[in-house]
């Protein structure tokens, strides 16, 4: 029985199949994404996209679609479907009778009598896509022609008819390849039948629409290359596969590779199993190096602050290989000494490291060969927060940071609109203190156990510890109100009611007593705890945005101000079993089961970056997030250990 099931009779209701996405990931970095019935809606979508070192490490798109069409008794039946505005056509949805998610995303058509079938496969650790027809029922023999729709663009960008691309393709066995520009690699385009041939036709398929960017205001509309199409016959039971690669193939091997790599993926029983296979294609190996994709299809990969707070869910709680633990903290690490000992705009992100190592610590990991190998690490960047040694960020007297420059966000809270920040937040942020002062205590502890035996750095930063908790109450708290103040600046403390105060009393060196985690709960659960994540903002407030639509200025003024987030359910649900202990079980499996119910939408078989604030609670953002993943793998962690209790 298939683990994600769909309603049938609404797969040809585009309000229905465009919002659902299917998404395949190598570990070379590439990818394979679009809608369940292969329509792109975002100039994201597509069928190949791979990482190119020549031009940066970029994401460029090769292959964004091939359309099929079946001919019988010279009748002609178009299976694609393209978006002209707001024409669809063809409309080969309408043909569409089933759709299957695993083990590899399955698209059945009945035309008449005929039952056709492809599935799509984007090889684990290759540039490579297989899109495998199958002619499961036919009264008659059926001429097959697949039309590819060829880019050759940035996946940010979007393409348009131009005289400098090379129409014409070099031919291959059983195939034909590409390349439109120079520099570019050729897109190999292959089948495993010899008896088919590619028929020269090119012409440029002009203005098509991509929906979702047109919905947001974004440029939408590009030009794509269509050089040819193949042309084969089949008979019932017959299957052929189009491989397209950055490299020519032996065609034979194609039915076996096909097989091997799908019977690889491994079979989906339950939710953890998901999670994990969420997780395993989060993480590239490009160039034999390990980094952490931030979310498919726009993040990057290699974000300092994503892969921090991702790391300890997908390698550990997810993988359990604390060898890739350390490999991918060892490229974090070599990527981002700007931001880790220099300047960042997220201020509180290289704070994050000691976070992740005591989680490692905790998982089982050695601390004093954790130390040995991380220590200088840790002390580099806190010594970095200093007066003087970063312009964005600086220690006040008071042992406080505060972080101030005009116009910019220097916090996760980041979006902006007409170049201004939405949430600036200057001054001194309740997260960005409390991971200072948890960096600081941790560091001491490690050091006064296995650092020099002189302690110089145990007796500087302990007198600074004991200012940060002296003056981090009297700053942060609001008594009258019950809660941690969001920031302080020059006006004094902000009392809007957001998740950042979760950090006061979630790190495990809090600059609080433990008293205080009760009332944080409260207020958190009154007005921020939702059936999808936690609420960026309380619907109290006037600047409450509880719905992710409309134009690019009402979604960035909804993103943090009111869009709730899965990965702020890991702080969360770790704080409230440490208040209530086993008893809060129940309550963390109704706060993840929603995620799990809504697999089959937005991103399918994937973790969304995001949700309306408002009930429904809608998912948006990216389809499959390596933040929200590793939280609910995290959730999955703590659940079982608080189970056994």
């Amino acid at each position: 029985m298939a683990f994600l099931k769909f309603n049938k009779s609404e797969l040809v209701n585009l309000e229905y199949s465009l919002k659902r996405e299917i998404l395949g990931a190598s570990k070379n970095g590439a990818y394979c994404n679009t809608s369940i019935v292969t329509c792109n809606t975002r100039r994201y979508h597509g069928l190949l996209a791979v990482t190119l070192d020549r031009f940066g490490g970029d994401k460029f798109m090769l292959l964004s679609a091939v359309d099929e069409s079946l001919i019988v008794d010279g009748k002609q039946f178009n299976l694609g479907i393209h978006c002209y505005g707001d024409i669809y056509e063809p409309r080969g949805h309408k043909y569409v009778v089933d759709f299957s998610a695993d083990p590899t995303p399955q698209i059945t058509y009945k035309v008449g009598g005929i039952v056709f079938r492809k599935s799509i496969l984007l090889v684990q650790d290759y540039d490579q896509v297989m899109i495998k027809y199958e002619l499961l029922k036919s009264p008659a023999k059926a001429e097959i022609q697949l039309k590819p729709f060829l880019a050759f663009r940035n996946i940010h960008d979007l393409t348009h008819q131009n005289d400098d691309a090379n129409v014409t393709g070099q031919p291959v066995q059983n195939g034909v390849a590409f390349r439109l520009y120079a520099n570019f690699p050729d897109l190999v385009l292959q089948l495993s039948t010899a008896s088919s041939r590619f028929v020269a036709a090119p012409h440029w398929n002009n203005n098509i629409t991509y929906s979702d960017e047109y919905r947001r205001g974004y440029d939408c509309r590009e030009d794509l290359l269509v050089p040819g199409y193949f042309d084969l016959t089949m008979r019932e039971g017959d299957s052929v596969i189009l491989s397209g690669s950055l490299h020519e193939e032996k065609p034979s091997g194609f039915s076996r590779k096909f097989a091997t790599c799908v019977e690889r993926r491994g079979e989906i029983t339950n939710n953890r199993d998901q999670l994990v296979r969420c997780a395993n294609m989060l993480i590239t190996k490009h160039n034999g190096r390990s980094r952490i994709n931030a979310g498919f299809s726009w993040m990057y990969t290699g974000l300092l602050r994503e892969t921090l707070q991702a790391l300890p869910g997908l390698a550990l709680y997810g993988l359990n290989d604390p060898k890739l633990f350390e490999e991918i903290l060892d490229n974090l690490v070599a990527d981002e000494q700007e931001r880790l000992f220099r300047r960042t705009t997220q201020v509180e992100a290289p704070l994050l490291l000691a976070c992740v190592l005591q989680a490692y610590i905790d998982y089982g990991a050695n601390e004093k060969k954790v130390w040995n190998k991380y220590g200088v690490i840790v002390r580099g960047v806190i010594e970095s927060y200093l007066p003087g040694e970063r312009r964005e960020v600086s220690m006040q007297p008071n042992g406080l940071l505060w972080a101030q420059m005009d116009g910019v966000a220097l916090s996760w809270m980041n979006a902006y609109i007409d170049g201004r920040p939405v949430t600036e937040r200057p001054g001194y942020q309740v997260e960005t203190n409390a991971l200072w002062y948890n960096a600081i205590c941790f560091a001491i502890e490690m050091e006064s156990k296995f650092g020099s035996p002189k302690g110089e750095f145990v007796a500087k930063w302990s007198a600074i510890r004991d200012m940060i908790r002296l003056n981090f109450e009297k700053t942060f708290w609001i008594p009258k109100k019950g809660y941690f103040a969001d920031y302080v600046d020059n006006n004094g403390q902000n009392t809007d009611v957001r998740p950042n105060q979760l950090y006061a009393v979630w790190v495990k060196h809090s600059p609080v007593d433990e008293l205080f985690a009760p009332a944080v709960l409260r207020v958190i659960d009154n007005e921020l705890v939702t059936s999808r994540g936690i609420r960026t903002l309380s619907p109290r407030d006037v600047k409450y945005k509880g719905v992710y639509e409309g134009t690019q200025v009402e979604r960035d003024l909804a993103y943090h101000q009111g869009c709730t987030r899965p990965y702020l359910l890991e702080p969360y649900v770790e704080l409230s079993f440490r208040v209530k202990g086993p008893s809060f079980w129940k309550r963390a499996e109704w706060l993840t089961e929603g995620f799990y119910a809504d697999l089959g939408k937005h991103g399918v078989g994937a973790f969304s970056e995001l949700y309306d604030g408002d009930p429904p609670h809608e998912p948006h953002g990216a389809i499959s997030s390596a933040l929200s993943t590793a939280a609910l793998l995290a959730i999955d962690y703590l659940m079982n250990k608080y189970k056994e209790k």
